[in-house]
Order: C-alpha cells, then structure tokens, then sequence
C-alpha cells in the first residue's frame, strides 16, 4: 500500500484560477479545497509558485494531472514523471489524479485527452504506467474515468469493470467525474443511472462536476461536449444525488476551466455542491 497521509475533506471545492487569487483569500466560503492542475506548476519559482505556497497554508490541495498519458502506448516519460515528483514532493498535496486516457505518441503531445479501447492489453498497460507513478511520488493516486464520443469495437471490457480490475491491480483510487458519465451515456446511448449502479463507489477519493455544451452529430442525434466552460447541468446534479445517496459525503469539485468567470457566479456553483452535500448529511 502507498502512503497517503492526508485527504481531501468531503467539501466543496474548485479549479484554482489566478484571477481568483484575492477573493479566495478574502471570502472563500463554501469552499472547502482547491485543486490545480499540475502542468501549471512544474516550473522554477515565480509568482504562480509563490501563490499555490500561500494557498496551500490555508487550504488542501488537490493536483490534477493532464499529462501523463497513462493510457498511452509509450513508456510514462520520465522528465515529466521527475518534475510531478518536485512539485508533489514539496507541495505534499491532499489528494494526486491523473485521467484514464493518453495525450502522447511517440515524442508528440497532444492537447487532447483522448479515449482508448479497453482490452487486455491496454489494462496490462495501465496497470504498469499507473504502478510507475505511484512507485515514483511514493502515494497513492486516482484516476479518473473518461468522458466519451465514441466505442472501440475492439473493447472487450465494460468501462466500469475495467476501472474496478485496474483498482484491484495496482491500489489506485478512482475519481467519479459525474458530468463525465452523462456526457459519455448520452453520447453512446446507455443508461448513467446503470453505470453508476456498477461503478465502485467504494474506490472513489473524490468526485467532480463540471459544464458541458450541446451539439449534434451527423445523424442528428444529441452529442455533448465535456467543455468544463458553463454551469453544470441540471441534469448532472440529479446524477450527483444517486452518487451520494450512494456513497456517502464524498470531496466535490467544481470544474470551469473555459470562459472562466466571476468569483461570485463560481461560488454560486460550490453553494449548489453544498447544498448537495448537506442533504446527505442530513
């Protein structure tokens, strides 16, 4: 087992934005945490550095990876496993996440979190890249299952058995994105309820919610787009009442990563979180 000496509290939290930088600090209520995204700090000092030091003595911190290609056919590159290193080992945050996808092709990065085929292979694969993480930031992390557009004909695994095996295999926990899962059962045609129904809640760390923009396909058929650039949906938090019904307060982010804005129109969104959250408790 891997040492994870802190965790996140079952609160409210959301993305770090630096325009937000002072209205945290004066008013952060409901908030609870924060989470950043860990490309954004593997630099030598500055002020993005000076601020997340500051932040992390009033708040727990969650770092989010989006580069490490865990879902990539190629080994974990090992510059970028270094510099993770240097930023978790300083910052000891509360909680490290990667997602269940893979951005790389041979020296190439892609600026895109894109889906993978869930066969033997690809799980064996997984399995090791995620073992090479956890061995080299001596922590346990959790990965994040996909928003989707499209199956792999290939696939002989179902999305939420394969988490499972891959939590079985190396000890990670998971984090649930709920938009992700309505975005995903709307966009292939299942049933979120169903997923969630067959998901292991017992492995999961942390939860997310974020927006989503609507289009169509070629046919005419609904196709959503996980854009983390509006409000989450309405019916996404009814998705989210299942979750918790289900498994207990748990750590909620919100996630608006696009057309970020105001502080107040942010907080409104960990306030709704709460709410959520408090009608567990109760």
């Amino acid at each position: 087992m891997f040492d994870q000496t802190q965790s996140l509290p079952p609160l409210p939290g959301v993305g770090y934005k630096p325009q937000h930088y002072s209205d945290i600090l004066e008013n952060a209520a409901p908030v609870g945490w924060l989470e950043v995204h860990a490309e954004n700090y593997m630099g030598d000092g500055g002020r993005p550095l000076a601020q997340l030091r500051a932040l992390s003595e009033q708040f727990p911190i969650s770092v989010h990876g989006v580069g490490l290609s865990i879902g990539g056919e190629d080994r974990l590159d090992p510059d970028h496993l270094e510099r993770l290193k240097q930023l978790v080992g300083w910052l000891d945050p509360a909680s490290f996440s990667e997602h269940l996808a893979w951005s790389t092709h041979d020296s190439h990065f892609l600026n895109d979190l894109l889906p993978l085929p869930y066969t033997d292979q690809t799980l064996a694969r997984v399995c090791e890249h995620i073992d090479e993480v956890q061995t080299a930031l001596g922590r346990r992390m959790l990965l994040e299952n996909p928003s989707s557009y499209l199956a792999f004909a290939e696939s002989t695994w179902a999305e939420t058995d394969f988490l499972t095996e891959v939590t079985r295999r190396t000890g990670c926990g998971l984090l649930l994105d709920v938009n992700n899962v309505f975005v995903s059962a709307t966009n292939l045609g299942y049933s979120p309820q169903a997923y969630i129904d067959a998901f292991p809640l017992d492995a999961v760390g942390e939860l997310h919610l974020g927006g989503h923009d609507e289009d169509e396909d070629d046919h005419g058929m609904p196709l959503l787009i996980d854009s983390h650039g509006r409000e989450v949906a309405d019916p996404v938090w009814g998705l989210l009442d299942l979750v918790l019904e289900r498994s207990g307060p748990k750590p909620l982010l919100i996630e608006w990563d696009t057309d970020v804005p105001d502080w107040s129109v942010l907080r409104d969104e960990a306030r709704r979180a709460e709410a959520a959250l408090a009608r567990v408790h109760a």
